[in-house]
């Protein structure tokens, strides 16, 4: 093998980039499975929002069907609690509390498989990539809604989703990789939708975080996107099985049909 061939050569060869998503999360869960099943297996995860809880239990050694059961007859109220809206309507202690009781891991460097987290440093407007710290709260804060969800403070800092800047995550793990597969199940979608306050604010983020995920399409070897998951109520985690399948079922499709048509999943 060349110099040049040896420089070339990147530390991972397949890498999962995961979007955010809430509810729709699930879906990242099934499509995994279905990667998995055709042999296409995760050396390093990147994750947003509900793409970084779905990885992180892949990340821990779960297979993803079995992740399934961890949420099982939880409901949102469990993983959330109201609060006087000073910052946020819910507070995430809850959800870290889960974490921490369902994860073999509580760093992120104690992960089975290399894992990075995107969340939004409120404070100063930047992505940050966590790389290593506690899972639980890096989690919480990737996931943090703005208004729905209490900002996660780290080290004096304020964190909030990470899908406002980067909500699927194929840069941060781009050049490290020598394919990346981007699992994106919050496509662009103009339905209808209620005239009402939180149903404004959710197609409002919706739009933003799809807006900004365009760029991060284009730049992976294989992409996923489930279009079958509108309609779905983000405190319905009772779903989480059926919105499971349907991830499933459109990575299958998808995969099925690019080998059919090219003889290969990748560009």
């Amino acid at each position: 093998m060349s110099d040049e061939m040896i420089q070339k050569k990147k530390p991972y060869n397949i890498g999962f980039a995961l979007s955010g998503g809430f509810i729709k999360g699930f879906a990242h869960l099934g499509a995994m499975q279905a990667l998995m099943e055709h042999d296409i297996h995760p050396e390093i995860i990147s994750g947003v929002s509900a793409g970084a809880l779905a990885g992180v239990f892949v990340a821990d050694g779960n297979e993803p069907r079995e992740v399934l059961k961890f949420f099982a007859g939880q409901k949102f109220m469990d993983l959330t609690k109201l609060v006087i809206p000073k910052q946020g309507l819910f507070d995430l202690s809850g959800f870290t509390d889960f974490l921490k009781k369902n994860l073999k891991a509580q760093r992120i460097e104690d992960l089975q498989i290399p894992f990075i987290i995107t969340a939004t440093d409120l404070d100063h407007g930047r992505s940050i990539h966590f790389r290593e710290g506690n899972i639980a709260e890096r989690v919480a804060a990737s996931c943090c809604m703005p208004i729905m969800f209490a900002p996660v403070i780290i080290d004096d800092v304020h964190y909030v989703d990470g899908g406002l800047f980067m909500n699927l995550p194929v840069s941060t793990i781009r050049n490290i990789c020598e394919k990346v597969v981007a699992v994106n199940v919050s496509p662009l979608m103009a339905k209808e939708y209620k005239k009402n306050i939180v149903s404004i604010a959710m197609r409002s983020y919706h739009f933003v975080f799809s807006a900004n995920s365009f760029p991060q399409r284009e730049r992976s070897d294989l992409l996923i996107e489930p279009y079958n998951l509108f309609g779905y109520s983000n405190t319905e985690l009772e779903k989480a099985e059926e919105i499971f399948e349907q991830g499933y079922e459109t990575a299958n499709k998808t995969l099925d049909q690019l080998l059919t048509d090219k003889g290969t999943v990748w560009r």
